[in-house]
């Protein structure tokens, strides 16, 4: 019998650098144009590994050669957004500038971030939660209290945060929520982006009093447009940082393949098949963005839910759905199963926004079925799941 302390272990997720790895070793071998310093990749390289080769088969120039990679790849998009936006991202890092990614939630900007980490310096792993618990030694650093009581203070002693170790390595840190940090917490990035370097008064008289950012250090943050206000960024550190809004998915069909692909992925996890069809993940997506605009793909008005209807959040629905016919075949016609989960999204922000997807339900809906959808006729007849 295998004992669960030598099962190999597998992950639910894999970064961003082990789950593209060959992409990433394939992109190094085929653009060898000029990088900045301490990058792994070439900007244009970064940016093809975000948005991929548009379905196109890259192929190792001649000469190029890397152990383990095929000489042609097709390099599949990662990042549903528009190119210039991940171009003005890449151009940003590239010139050691902070890099604040902004949006509603659910809009991909912690996805983003992880995405130019990995491509730009392999690792995408040295990040930082931001929470109103956040202290500031998981910015700079801290101790291990053990060999400080031991020995006083030393190089052993001091335990780097996240951001002092890619400064040290010339990598990429990642401050996720950076909004939800109090102020006095977020303003220790101030003096390290302006100065590149954080001083370790502990240390003073000795070559380690500070530790200096190497080639290839920068910062990305993202934040929440609804975090507005929770703890607002003061105007010297914004000034260290160049924002970018990373907004919802623009087109219909190009949302619910993301949904589709990412709820697969997460299906396969489970080692399950997907069975949802393709009409019933693109109502599921189309409500979504009725309910986030504001106004159906008709023109018609909506009234909008406090809640921010995200693409992330379609995909929690579309696994949801695709687990239900998974794990009860024949039970429940998957379909019946929509208005309840969309219940589910709509009240979590305010229970009463239940009245408004019934107001969806009684307007959009309905004037769909009337206009002979028959899977819009459906679930116009469950329309009493809502009313319950």
């Amino acid at each position: 019998m295998t004992s669960t302390l030598t099962r190999p272990q597998t992950r639910q997720v894999d970064p961003a650098e082990h789950a593209h790895a060959e992409e990433l070793a394939f992109l190094a071998a085929y653009d060898d144009g000029p990088k900045p310093p301490g990058w792994r990749l070439t900007p244009r390289a970064v940016v093809t590994f975000v948005m991929g080769s548009d379905g196109k088969p890259l192929t190792l120039p001649k000469g190029a050669k890397a152990d383990g990679v095929p000489a042609k790849l097709t390099i599949r998009g990662k990042f549903v957004g528009e190119r210039a936006l991940v171009e003005r991202c890449v151009v940003t890092l590239a010139g050691e500038r902070g890099l604040l990614l902004v949006g509603e939630p659910g809009t991909a900007k912690s996805m983003l971030s992880e995405l130019l980490s990995a491509a730009v310096c392999g690792t995408s792993e040295l990040v930082v939660q931001g929470t109103a618990g956040t202290t500031e030694d998981q910015l700079r650093y801290g101790w291990n209290y053990a060999l400080l009581l031991a020995g006083g203070p030393s190089p052993e002693a001091l335990v780097p945060s996240p951001v002092l170790s890619a400064m040290r390595q010339g990598s990429i840190a990642r401050v996720e929520e950076i909004t939800r940090c109090l102020p006095e917490v977020q303003d220790a990035l101030v003096s390290l982006l302006s100065d590149r370097r954080i001083a370790v008064p502990e240390l003073a008289g000795t070559e380690h009093s500070a530790v200096h950012a190497a080639p290839g250090f920068s910062l990305i943050a993202t934040a929440n447009l609804r975090d507005r206000g929770v703890s607002e960024m003061s105007a010297a550190l914004k000034r260290r940082f160049n924002f970018e809004t990373v907004g919802p998915i623009p087109d219909l069909a190009a949302e619910t393949d993301l949904v589709r692909r990412q709820a697969k992925a997460a299906l396969e996890r489970s080692e399950a098949a997907f069975g949802v069809d393709d009409a019933v993940l693109e109502a599921l997506v189309t409500a979504f963005r009725d309910l986030r605009s504001g106004r159906s793909v008709e023109g018609w008005d909506v009234e909008r839910p406090s809640t921010v209807m995200s693409t992330a959040e379609a995909v929690g629905v579309a696994t949801a759905l695709g687990l239900a016919a998974a794990y009860f075949p024949g039970d429940r016609d998957v379909l019946s199963l929509l208005p309840g989960h969309l219940l589910g999204v709509v009240r979590k922000d305010d229970p009463a926004d239940a009245a408004k997807l019934l107001g969806y339900w009684d307007s959009s809906v309905r004037r769909r079925a009337e206009e002979g959808g028959r899977l819009w006729r459906r679930l116009w007849e469950l329309r009493d799941v809502l009313a319950d």
